[in-house]
């Protein structure tokens, strides 16, 4: 590795532009060097935006994975593809970051982490909202123990009519699912790494279709009508640990509920609570009284100055290449993530089944 980490794009698409580029961008020890796209129109704009000159544009990202100098790969592609581009690349020597999910399965997403370690290339999974200010704090408390055993947590991933119409997020076979692989992945990975607590007993769910249903129902990117709605836009679970903890997941695209919230939990432990729904708030008992408590976070105290400029994404970022340079284990582990995917795979086989899917 050169004086600069050489990073290969694989997937120009709106991901690409809106998260991880920008904050590539902004790193003084990176260097975008490779974008690929199947529409190589995509990977020209990219190139031209984010790279240089010298820049390497192809639409078979085996090709790119061929250029020895490129240190890392960032897979932003369908899900379908996730696993065999990520398999790909480490085995041809590249550190992966790839987009969520891990894979469109939790079967794929283990094929991905016996080729990391039989290629010895690092491999993380894009989950920002670990890194937002809130997730931060409320990381902290629980790390130290400041909650308590958290024997009863919620996952919200909740919104009232968003469902995203265009690509493939309708498409079953290229996405896996619907709301629940899309955003439901979001608050399940944050209550577990809040929790610490990744060893499950069994799982019960059900997805749903109804508001989907109603052509002419009203959407915020656009009517889904005259479009193949292959996927859920519902799901809600109960997880049971294997320490005798519940969670429960609620996840929806569209839903007729005013209990909106993406990517938030609730967190209840033995000495103190905690929730993201106004907010985060704090809540338990002292001095035999009951308290609520605002984190201040990151609103400073100094007019016109705030107390952090990082992003969420860009904090993933540094920290991503910041593993790399220094050798250290990802932020985000692909081993907590497989729990992720291994949950997802059960709700959707307890919703097929309507029974309970018991993890060994």
């Amino acid at each position: 590795m050169g004086e600069k980490v050489r990073v290969g794009i694989i997937g120009c698409g709106g991901i690409a532009f809106n998260k991880h580029l920008p904050a590539l961008r902004k790193l003084d020890n990176v260097e975008i060097v490779g974008f690929c796209n199947r529409n190589i129109d995509k990977a020209y704009i990219a190139a031209k935006e984010f790279g240089s000159e010298k820049s390497k544009v192809c639409s078979d990202y085996r090709e790119l994975l061929e250029d020895k100098s490129i240190d890392v790969v960032y897979v932003l592609t369908s899900n379908k593809s996730h696993s065999t581009i990520t398999i790909d690349a480490l085995l041809s020597g590249k550190h992966v970051l790839v987009e969520k999910p891990m894979a469109i399965n939790s079967i794929e997403a283990a094929k991905m982490i016996e080729a990391s370690k039989k290629s010895g290339k690092k491999l993380t999974i894009a989950l920002q909202n670990r890194f937002r200010p809130d997730s931060q704090y409320l990381y902290q408390l629980c790390k130290n123990g400041e909650l308590g055993e958290i024997y009863y947590a919620k996952a919200h991933a909740v919104r009232r009519r968003a469902v995203p119409v265009w690509g493939e997020f309708l498409n079953k076979e290229s996405q896996g699912g619907g709301a629940l692989i899309d955003i439901g992945v979001h608050a399940l990975d944050l209550v577990l790494w809040f929790m610490g607590n990744y060893e499950v007993k069994y799982v019960v769910g059900n997805v749903y279709n109804k508001i989907s249903e109603n052509e002419e129902s009203f959407n915020v990117w656009g009517s889904w009508k005259g479009k193949n709605f292959e996927v859920e836009e519902s799901a809600f679970a109960m997880i049971t640990m294997k320490n005798g903890a519940t969670i429960n997941l609620e996840c929806s695209w569209a839903l007729n509920t005013l209990q909106e919230g993406e990517a938030k939990v609730t967190l209840c432990g033995t000495r103190a609570g905690a929730d993201m729904m106004d907010g985060l708030r704090i809540n338990g008992e002292k001095n035999g009284q009951l308290y609520t408590l605002k984190p201040a976070l990151d609103e400073g105290t100094v007019a016109f100055y705030k107390g952090r400029n990082e992003t969420a994404a860009e904090m993933e970022t540094r920290l991503w290449i910041d593993a790399i340079i220094n050798n250290k284990e990802p932020y985000v582990k692909p081993e907590e993530v497989l729990v992720v995917s291994r949950i997802i795979d059960a709700i959707y086989e307890s919703s097929k089944t309507n029974k309970p899917v018991y993890f060994e």
